[in-house]
């Protein structure tokens, strides 16, 4: 790995009723971060490549550990998403060339497919500031039931010098979905849409 990372986070959220109403079988959402060492903290360089290299290591790494704290196989997951917070010292382009490029691919691997674009967000931010992370249908954007998103805190990152990158996967959608829209067994996921 050439990122150097200080901290690995890792937790799977699990929702069982919605509005009084049980949900089974749960919905769940897992969020993997990672903090790492900004190599252009302070300074403007031209060329990203080093971070977009790093963007597709940890989309193999965090897509992984996503899929394993869900305990699923990787054709199991249904959505995903990712985000990156750039912290003092770094610039917004830096949250760009980690996610944008290469770390879709790698993901993708990750969860078996992925005909769809990846949700992503990016923000400059500090120790203890929310992000989020937003999430669509993996195979089919169509798919509304899985327009969802979830939220990721560190009390101590991003520290200035420093990028939290997060990757979000799912085996499920919203608890309770009624807005119409294709349904999970009914998405292709050939053209990313349906």
């Amino acid at each position: 790995m050439s990122a150097s990372i200080r901290k690995i986070a890792v937790w799977v959220e699990e929702t069982h009723t919605e509005m009084g109403r049980p949900i089974v079988p749960p919905t769940r959402k897992a969020v993997a971060v990672a903090v790492i060492a900004n190599p252009f903290a302070g300074r403007y360089v031209e060329d990203l490549t080093p971070l977009i290299d790093i963007g597709a290591e940890l989309g193999a790494l965090l897509g992984e550990r996503c899929v394993r704290a869900l305990g699923i196989e990787p054709a199991q997951a249904q959505s995903y998403g990712k985000a990156a917070m750039v912290g003092e010292g770094g610039e917004l382009e830096h949250a760009a060339a980690l996610l944008h490029p290469k770390m879709g691919a790698p993901l993708r691997v990750a969860v078996e497919k992925g005909a769809a674009l990846v949700p992503s967000s990016k923000k400059m931010g500090g120790p203890g500031q929310d992000l989020d992370v937003p999430l669509g249908h993996k195979d089919a954007a169509y798919v509304r039931s899985h327009f969802d998103g979830i939220e990721v805190r560190l009390n101590d990152a991003p520290r200035a010098g420093e990028i939290m990158v997060a990757v979000a996967v799912t085996d499920s959608g919203r608890p309770l979905p009624r807005v119409g829209g294709l349904a999970h067994d009914q998405a292709i996921g050939k053209d990313g849409l349906r």
